[in-house]
């Protein structure tokens, strides 16, 4: 049975009650042999069209790539496919999870711009050769889902927090409740500039969450708080123009982060995290960062 929040006084159950689940231990990506902005489809890519510096790209990628590498993780690259530039963010293509009974399995996304629905099979036919059990949305009630875009893992934990109003239907997260067996927190996002969760949401840890708040309702704000112990904010000017929040916490201690974020990167140092500073300036033209460019896999 599914199980969906919306609201505060929805909340039945506490962090502690939720199952135990394994943190990631792998990262796919996408080279960005093919990457460039060639329309536009968010706000970042206005008056971006042939502007990205294709080398400085790659440099920026190998060297994020490489941080992965760095703390430990073991690196799956892609190659990207012909007309397909914004197949390098990864987050967006699929939704992984690990079952109850550690089966490995995926939810494949339905994107919502045309421009984009040609990278679902390619990421698909990773998985498969993963061995993933590969599902896919069912009904023409969901009319798009964008995978990690909006749908975040609590770290460590059976429940799932999802986004919509821009580029997610609210009706997938009946689905993936059944199809997970976890509990899901909507989340309606309020600017079109974060049109995806993971613009305004980094989970970090169990206990600490990244956000930016403006994003979203005060309902949503309050839902975050309830399953949060620490919650650092993000001022406007790092979350919009430096993709502050589009940062991963891999292990729950490090976080992989754009460079340049002052303010935050103060705030995560001072709660205890190890801050890792990369320039992601050519993706940041397509509305792209650290977590877009990668997925964390099991």
């Amino acid at each position: 049975m599914s199980t969906v929040i919306t609201s505060v006084d929805q909340l039945n159950f506490k962090r502690s009650d939720l199952r135990t689940m394994p943190a990631p231990s792998k990262v796919l990506m996408v080279e960005p042999n093919h990457y460039d902005v060639e329309y536009v489809i968010n706000p970042y890519m206005k008056n971006q069209i042939g502007e990205v510096d294709k080398i400085q790209a790659l440099n920026e990628w190998e060297h994020l790539r490489d941080g992965f590498e760095e703390l430990g993780f073991k690196v799956d690259v892609l190659d990207g496919e012909p007309g397909l530039p914004d197949m390098v963010f990864c987050a967006n293509q699929s939704l992984p999870f690990i079952g109850r009974d550690g089966e490995k399995q995926v939810l494949m996304s339905v994107m919502k711009a045309d421009e984009r629905q040609g990278e679902v099979p390619f990421i698909e036919s990773y998985y498969r050769k993963e061995n993933y059990t590969v599902n896919h949305i069912k009904g023409d009630t969901v009319k798009s889902f964008e995978g990690m875009g909006d749908a975040l893992w609590h770290f460590k934990r059976g429940l799932i927090w999802g986004a919509y109003g821009f580029r997610s239907s609210l009706e997938v997260y009946d689905q993936i409740s059944d199809l997970f067996d976890v509990p899901v927190i909507a989340l309606e996002l309020q600017q079109e500039e974060f049109y995806h969760l993971d613009t305004c949401m980094c989970v970090l840890n169990e206990d600490s969450v990244l956000v930016y708040s403006d994003a979203f309702s005060a309902e949503g704000m309050k839902l975050i708080r309830s399953m949060f112990d620490n919650v650092i904010e993000a001022s406007a000017y790092e979350a919009e123009k430096l993709f502050a929040v589009n940062a991963v916490s891999p292990d729950g201690k490090n976080v992989l982060i754009q460079q340049g974020c002052t303010d935050v990167n103060q705030k995560l140092r001072d709660a205890g995290f190890y801050v890792h500073e990369y320039s992601t300036y050519e993706f940041l033209k397509s509305g792209g960062s650290v977590f877009c460019m990668k997925m964390m896999l099991w």
